[in-house]
């Protein structure tokens, strides 16, 4: 097996971030997937890298990478040393670099010229909040043939939905401050963040897209996930045309992960999730 680490790409505001690739080169024609991290995530959480590792032995080229505003930088990947970038985050920006991912895989890039990888079969996983965003990205982008989500939120209006008085105070104040429990770092968002929301409602309403989008869509969820319940998921499948539903029992919102993560296998109720997303994408990015 294959890796590059920490490529360099141009997103959003022209902001540089980081990307890696996982393949086997025993696999021709290898179909692309594509990761997106969550809120106060990063391409080297956990056991991520190993979600690499399983779908570069699978046959796939897999991709993940560090959007461009989380918070992190080139030069400390794994660290949210730049909160200024992360309070200007927004969907939009995140969607300008799915876009650049895309684009960069589709332009065959030197770096990757010793994999023989399929740029017209790509699929896109999504944990979290990057579900959401990964759900506007596959109804956009053509070159998203399928989509997994894990843990997804049911609306990229999460943060607000139920505390109307957030919403007044974000306003007044102009930022709201989101706590890190792992780092115990006051992470500062901007109410641009909500703007840029309120400007294309109808782009980021996630049930709406699933009612029109008839690419195949799986979704694993954790039974014992509270910090995006599994009612999300219930409602994410009712809305789309094309899903299946698979639940992982007693699954929590990481499937037992944490950060960081040293062992050299996945946690078991991840290799759950990461077997039934492969068996999906192997079905539908043929």
């Amino acid at each position: 097996m294959h890796q590059l680490q920490n490529l360099q790409l141009v997103g959003a505001d022209q902001r540089p971030f980081l990307l890696d690739a996982f393949w086997d080169e025993r696999f021709p024609s290898c179909p692309v997937v594509i990761f997106l991290h969550g809120f106060k995530g990063f391409k080297d959480w956990g056991y991520w890298h190993l979600v690499g590792h399983a779908f570069a032995r699978a046959g796939f080229l897999f991709v993940k990478f560090n959007f461009s505003h989380n918070g992190t930088t080139v030069a400390q990947p794994t660290e949210f040393a730049d909160l200024e970038a992360f309070g200007h985050n927004n969907y939009s920006k995140e969607l300008i670099d799915i876009q650049a991912v895309l684009h960069w895989l589709q332009a065959h890039p030197q770096s990757l010229e010793q994999v023989d990888y399929d740029p017209k079969r790509i699929g896109l996983i999504g944990h979290s909040r990057g579900g959401g965003i990964g759900i506007v990205a596959a109804a956009e982008q053509v070159a998203v043939k399928a989509l997994a989500t894990w843990s997804a939120v049911d609306g990229l209006d999460f943060l607000w939905r139920d505390h109307p008085e957030l919403l007044v105070q974000w306003h007044e104040q102009g930022v709201i401050y989101i706590p890190n429990a792992r780092t115990g770092q006051q992470m500062p968002l901007y109410f641009q963040f909500y703007e840029d929301w309120q400007r294309q409602r109808p782009r980021f309403d996630l049930i709406q897209q699933l009612s029109r989008m008839n690419k195949p869509l799986h979704l694993v969820h954790g039974t014992d996930d509270t910090s995006v319940p599994p009612a999300a998921a219930e409602k994410l499948h009712a809305a789309a045309k094309n899903s299946q539903l698979i639940w992982i029992k007693n699954g929590d919102h990481v499937f037992g992960g944490r950060h960081p993560w040293p062992q050299q296998s996945p946690p078991f109720l991840a290799a759950e999730a990461i077997e039934t997303t492969i068996d999906f994408f192997q079905q539908q990015l043929k």
